[in-house]
């Protein structure tokens, strides 16, 4: 009898734990199928509103800076060509510009993703403007077989300058545009710590749409007395953001980016030795200085690391924007990042609301929190340009998705330096599998998944205990 009793509440049990996992399979189901249709139609609709707003741009810019501005959707290598570079390409395949200096001219990469997005809206039409062109053989090579085309800009030859900054749609404020009254050219640099005699120094790069005060507002005030009076803490504003330089002809690539960062820390001050700590786009840019730097690096600490390997057969930058820009309205992190690399121009009207106008959003924050909070987040994500954001997240972010597997194979096998990966859990921008693909290909690496943290809290929220992670990093590091 009891056995039979006992059999039938199994059997009970069982059902019933069969029966909330299938109600929780069909919940997921749901909520997937909706979010995939309720995006495509949202995006189609993206799709239709880029084409337009387009069009309304380049009238707007004509009649305000009396100039027709070529754009990725219309031209890719008109864009490129009218912010001041030279375009080369082989058969026929824009791969790379020409940056002239004062002093030297040197090739850098750009992403096929600033031209190639694929639509689910065929295009309307579009817009042509011619440029002069020359055609230059290759190396050995009559024109005809394998030309290399050279591209270049009217006021190049002319010897006209570039167009001054900045553009009608950026923000004018002394926070935002304070460099260009400014002789140097370099980053905006925040400082902490010791001041002469050092032997310790700590670089801090932020991730996108983010700004030095990312660092200085949370984890400066946290150092304890011992650490800053033996380390030299820098924390940068990144080219086109904060208050360092956004210029409008720069295509802000890794060789840009990259070249700032010498340019504005590690030679004015003799760095010649140095830890660096990176939250997501700001991994990137510290992987290549750490293999650019292999035998100066102390310790490398990535915070949300954007690392998708590519599968065979796919083309590595695509894949990449398609990773880290789904096109999914849910969850709204992921929506955001899509739109602001999926679309040119609605990206453009979203800065040209949110940057523009980013003193009234800071005073609306403070009047409705009663300045209960800072607004350093704010302040970081709003003060950039729409040239800036849009290039760095497809010249650093997108393509650099070919060069990340072979940095982290350097940093594996060329630098004796300590790697530490810090990761939200509930992360929805940059999933926890891209700390684990570092640590696949990088097995030194001390990986760390923390429970309740995102993109920002992993940081923000967490600042004292992090701290005092970092302390000991940069510790333990002397006896490796």
């Amino acid at each position: 009898m009891w056995v039979v009793v006992i059999t039938v509440l199994f059997a009970i049990i069982f059902n019933l734990g069969v029966m909330r996992k299938t109600s929780r399979s069909i919940l997921g189901f749901t909520g997937k199928l909706i979010n995939d249709v309720l995006s495509f139609v949202v995006f189609c609709v993206l799709d239709v509103l880029d084409v337009l707003l387009c069009y309304v741009y380049k009238v707007v810019d004509f009649v305000v800076e009396n100039e027709w501005k070529p754009c990725y959707c219309s031209s890719p290598k008109e864009a490129i060509i009218n912010s001041g570079n030279i375009l080369v390409s082989e058969n026929g395949e824009a791969e790379k510009i020409v940056c002239l200096t004062s002093t030297k001219l040197h090739l850098e990469e750009i992403s096929d993703t600033l031209y190639s997005r694929p639509s689910r809206v065929k295009e309307v039409s579009k817009t042509t403007v011619k440029r002069t062109s020359y055609v230059v053989s290759s190396v050995g090579k009559p024109i005809g077989q394998s030309p290399v085309v050279v591209k270049m800009p009217r006021d190049k030859i002319d010897g006209q300058k570039a167009h001054a900054v900045p553009r009608w749609s950026d923000c004018d404020c002394d926070t935002c545009n304070s460099w260009s009254r400014s002789c140097k050219d370099t980053l905006f640099v925040r400082m902490d710590g010791r001041k002469d005699n050092v032997s310790e120094n700590v670089l801090f790069i932020h991730g996108f749409i983010s700004s030095s005060e990312f660092w200085t507002e949370t984890l400066f005030p946290n150092f304890s007395r011992s650490i800053k009076s033996k380390y030299r803490l820098f924390a940068i504003d990144l080219l086109g953001f904060g208050k360092s330089p956004k210029p409008n002809e720069s295509l802000y690539t890794m060789k840009e980016h990259l070249d700032m960062i010498e340019r504005s820390v590690l030679e004015p001050n003799k760095v010649e030795s140095f830890h660096i700590v990176a939250h997501s786009l700001g991994c990137i840019l510290a992987l290549a200085l750490a293999v650019k730097y292999p035998k100066s690096v102390k310790s490398l600490t990535l915070l949300a690391p954007p690392y998708f390997p590519t599968p065979k057969g796919e083309e590595a930058t695509q894949y990449m924007m398609r990773k880290v820009a789904p096109r999914q309205v849910w969850p709204l992190i992921a929506f955001g990042a899509s739109m602001a690399c999926w679309y040119e121009h609605v990206s453009r009207t979203i800065c040209l609301l949110i940057c523009k106008h980013h003193r009234t959003w800071e005073f609306l924050t403070k009047l409705i929190t009663r300045n209960r909070i800072r607004t350093y987040l704010i302040e970081g994500f709003c003060c950039h340009t729409h040239n800036a954001a849009w290039h760095t997240l497809h010249n650093v972010i997108c393509g650099s998705a070919s060069k990340i597997e072979e940095y982290l194979d350097m940093v594996q096998n060329r630098l004796n330096c300590s790697v530490n990966v810090f990761h939200g859990r509930d992360d929805e921008l940059i999933p926890v599998e891209c700390s684990d693909n570092v640590k696949t290909k990088v097995p030194r690496a001390h990986v760390r998944i923390v429970e309740k943290k995102d993109h920002i809290t992993i940081v923000v929220g967490r600042q004292k205990a992090f701290a005092r992670e970092l302390e000991q990093i940069w510790k333990n590091s002397k006896t490796n």
